[in-house]
């Protein structure tokens, strides 16, 4: 991986995709995209968080019928892999901007500030611009460049599919830890609902923030 830096902040057109191709196996087949935290569906959390920043917005997901009372596009991947890589693959490839920033679909705190945070640094001299935490490399809320899409392609018909084969190849810069707090505390930004337990703590986590949740699930 090479790292690249630039400090003059980007200004140009930007995709922004919101992935949502996971089979939701531990929620019993049940579309965590539409989980409520606050009375609101995580979706529209990432959506409302898009909104003003992208000209473009595209959703990645293999049940199109079940976004389409939403106002963005909709695709399906082109490699049904059911994996990450197969839906940054989608979003590069329907997406008619250079740079693409990609959020899962199941980040209910993802701040309008991280994004333009990272968004802003991107440079035409770097393939992808990543946050890096003391945890790694944040991968899944991040741009890439379209210049991406060959060697993304190539590890998909090569049934390689770890997103950070492909990011090791590229020239990437990394967007420091000390930056993002900056904007975003706590990271929550990067909090996602993988698990039952995980949207309990997420519903947890809103609750205690002296906000009321509206018609709460069980699960």
């Amino acid at each position: 991986m090479a790292v690249y830096t630039c400090s003059k902040p980007y200004t140009g057109p930007c995709t922004g995709v919101m992935l949502a191709g996971g089979m939701n196996s531990r929620f019993s087949g049940r579309n965590k995209a539409f989980l409520p935290i606050g009375g609101t569906p995580v979706i529209e959390r990432v959506h409302d968080a898009f909104l003003g920043l992208f000209d473009e917005i595209i959703l990645v997901t293999n049940d199109p019928r079940a976004y389409l009372k939403y106002d963005f596009t909709i695709v399906s991947d082109v490699f049904p892999l059911r994996c990450s890589l197969a839906g940054i693959h989608a979003g590069l490839f329907y997406a008619k901007n250079p740079h693409v920033f990609f959020s899962p679909c199941d980040t209910p705190f993802i701040k309008k500030e991280m994004i333009q945070t990272i968004v802003s640094r991107i440079d035409p001299e770097a393939d992808a611009v990543i946050p890096e935490t003391s945890q790694g490399l944040e991968p899944l809320c991040a741009v890439y460049s379209k210049r991406c899409l060959h060697v993304v392609e190539e590890r998909l018909k090569q049934k390689k599919l770890k997103i950070f084969d492909v990011v090791k190849k590229r020239r990437v810069k990394k967007v420091p830890e000390k930056i993002l707090r900056a904007v975003d505390p706590d990271l929550d930004s990067f909090i996602n609902i993988n698990s039952p337990e995980d949207f309990k703590q997420c519903r947890s986590r809103f609750e205690s923030r002296g906000e009321e949740a509206i018609n709460p699930i069980k699960l």
